[in-house]
This record gives C-alpha cells, structure tokens and sequence, in this order.
C-alpha cells in the first residue's frame, strides 16, 4: 500500500512539475513575445503612417526591396523565412536567432515603401525564433524545444491581433493539419494570453469589428455554403499566384537584386493602373470599407496580384492580412449577388479565405469568434469547413503538412502546394 502511494505521489508530482515549468516558460515566452509584437506593430503602423502622408514613397519601392535583399545577404539569412520555423517544429531544426531582428527590420520597410503584405509571418518568425531561443537557454530537450517555439509563434501572433484563442489554436494547428499538439494547449494558451495583457499595456488596439448578422435560417445558411465554397476556390488563386510568381520570378531572373527590382517595378505598374495606392500595405481601411458594405467590384483580384508581385519578388511580411483584405472584399461584392447583407458576407469571406489558404478550420472558427462576436458562429463555422474542403491541398506555406485526406478518414501526409 505504501509503494502504491509513493508511486502515485510520484506521479502526481511529474503532472504537477510539468504544469509549473510550462506556466513559468510560457509566461516569460509570452512576456517577451508580446514586448517585441508590440513593438513591431507599432512600427509597422508608424511606417505606414509615413507612407499614407508622402504617397510618393511608394515610387521609391525598388530601393526598399534593393535594402532588404542587401540585409538578407550581409546577414546570411537569405532565404529563410515561415517555413523554416515550421520545419523547426516538425525537425528540430535550429532557428537562427539573426532571422528575428531581421525579419522585423525587413516588414518594416515593405510597409514604409508600399509593398502589399501583412504582417503574420513575421509574428511567426519572429515569435518563433524567440521561443525557441529561450528554450534554448534554459536547455530544454529537442520535443520541448518545439513546443517553446510554438509558444513563441502564438504569443507574437497573439499581441498583433489581439487574438489570444484565435492564436493558441492556429499554433497548433497550422504545423501539421489533422493532429493537434494538445500537449502545446497550456504552454501556448499562456504565452498568448500573457502577450495580449502586454499589448494591451503598451496601446496595441486588439482587432474588433462589427456586422449585422442575418437570423439563422436555411435560405441564409444555404448562401453562406455557397459563399463558403466560392472563397474556397478564391484561396486556391490566391496561393497558386503567390507560388507562381515566386517560381517564375526566381527562373526567368538569376539575380536576386535584379529580381526585386523587377518585382518592385511591377507594382508601381499595378498602382498606376490601379489609379490609387489601396492596395499597397495591408489595406486596413478597405477591409473597414467592405464591413461597411462597399468595396470595388475586382479589390479582391487586384490584391491578389499586388500581393503575389510583392512576396514572389522577395519582399518580407505576410499573406494573412492581405488574405483579409481579399476574402473581405470578395464577400462584399458576392454579398450584393446573394441578397445577403453586404458587409456581413464580407465577414464571412474573410474568415474563409484565411481558413482556405492556411488550411486550419478550427483556428478560423475562433478568430471569427473574437473578431465578430458569437452571434454568427454557425454561418461561420459552417463557410470554414466548406472552404477547408474545397481548397483541397493548396496552402501559403509549402512546409505545412496535411497528415490526413479531406476527403476520407486516411492517412497522406502530403506538404501543401
């Protein structure tokens, strides 16, 4: 009796120890992350301050993309990039700790000249790199190792949107689709939630907005479907343009200061025929626009080249924001052909664009949650699924791995394409 009460506490005590250093390392991740998220944000907002006033910097692109290749090269950090943090999850490959300050430096100056990009990969690179390093100097092993660095990618993610659920679930998820790494639940839950306290000291607004939600009944849900399914097939031209273009750009173009000048040139091209600079940035006030219910009949394609132009060439920031912009207006414009309300269906297509091209319907359920409230959960949640299903294998990050079909219960482990 008394061994089997010693075995018990015994194992009492690992729960107990194992609770106790993850609360302790997913704070201080969190603490961290949300300090230098805040920061990033701040900047990324500043410098896109100083964009909207002297529009002319826009024309000055090529010399921003000019510095960001020079500062990849100088720092041996060419090429590196979000898939590299998510191989470090599935591998246990190191994260260079230069690929921090280097991807803030680099968001940065895709925002202040006028590249289209968001600022999500960044969040995870950076996010990523500070977990893992952390870890790192507390000598974790190599499977502890990866869940600091998802604390990391959650906990940055978290202090730029404002998203504590949204950004503990897409950490887990987006590494491998069809497992969740419960055992990351506590560790990432609190990095995130001690990022967002953090960003909300430092004046980092969390992302809200409101739109008026249709009553629940099966006309409405049967449009919504169909919208769902269409933001699908939106998200696969979105992906195939961003990896299209990148491929291309690095063929038919060696060099790859060349290369971003080109890139560049092609859209300042697109401005001009554009007639406006909307689509330059992350393209915030659009996306309140279309929740607005107006948006510009073709915003979405646009965004979709300006975006594919500026991240195939070799500029650094993101593809979820301007996946935002691209599912909001989207849904706008469709809302008007379904009857449905205008700046609600742009809801919708937000979340399910994002869920489409990052292939992880749970993360996108909860983030409709905590952008837009619970009153349209089920429309939500029910676009999410149909986009999941209807984007097939496509995704914005070609090492994310889908370990089992969408269309049967199998096993496939395919990398996106």
């Amino acid at each position: 009796m008394k061994q089997w009460m010693t075995a018990k506490i015994k194992h009492a005590g690992l729960y107990a120890e194992a609770l106790g250093k993850w609360i302790a390392l997913g704070g201080l991740i969190g603490a961290f992350g949300g300090l230098v998220g805040s920061v990033f944000y701040l900047g990324v907002a500043r410098a896109t301050m100083i964009r909207e006033t002297h529009s002319w910097i826009s024309f000055l692109l090529p010399l921003g993309g000019l510095f960001i290749v020079w500062l990849y090269r100088v720092t041996k950090m060419a090429g590196k990039g979000t898939n590299d943090i998510i191989e470090s999850v599935h591998f246990g490959s190191e994260v260079p700790i230069m690929l921090v300050p280097v991807i803030f430096i680099a968001t940065i100056v895709t925002h202040l000249f006028g590249g289209s990009a968001g600022r999500e990969g960044a969040a995870l690179q950076i996010g990523g790199g500070i977990g893992y390093h952390v870890g790192s100097f507390f000598r974790l092993d190599d499977k502890d190792l990866r869940i600091a660095t998802l604390c990391g990618m959650s906990g940055v993610f978290s202090a730029l949107f404002g998203t504590p659920l949204t950004a503990t679930v897409f950490a887990l998820e987006v590494v491998s689709v069809g497992v969740l790494y419960y055992v990351g639940l506590i560790p990432c839950m609190t990095s995130a939630m001690v990022a967002y306290l953090v960003s909300l000291l430092m004046g980092v607004p969390p992302t809200r907005f409101t739109v008026l939600v249709p009553a629940l009944e099966p006309r409405s849900m049967l449009l919504v479907v169909l919208l769902g399914a269409a933001c699908g097939f939106v998200s696969i031209l979105f992906c195939q343009a961003l990896h299209q273009t990148e491929r291309l750009l690095k063929k038919t173009v060696k060099n790859a200061y060349l290369q971003v000048t080109v890139g560049a040139a092609g859209v300042i091209l697109l401005m001009l025929l554009a007639g406006n600079t909307d689509y330059n940035g992350a393209g915030l006030r659009t996306i309140l626009a279309a929740f607005g219910g107006s948006a510009p009949t073709w915003g979405w394609l646009w965004k979709i080249l300006f975006t594919a132009l500026t991240i195939g060439c070799g500029f650094k920031g993101g593809e979820v924001v301007p996946a935002f912009f691209i599912g909001a207006t989207f849904g706008c414009v469709a809302g008007g052909f379904l009857g449905l309300p205008a700046g609600f269906c742009a809801a919708v297509g937000l979340i399910a664009v994002f869920c489409g091209a990052v292939n992880c319907p749970i993360a996108s359920i909860f983030l409709s949650i905590e952008l837009f409230g619970a009153d349209g959960l089920l429309y939500f949640a029910a676009a999410c699924c149909i986009s999941y299903v209807v984007s097939g294998y496509s995704g914005l990050y070609s090492s994310q791995t889908i370990l089992y079909s969408k269309l049967k219960a199998k096993f496939i482990n395919v990398h996106t394409k």
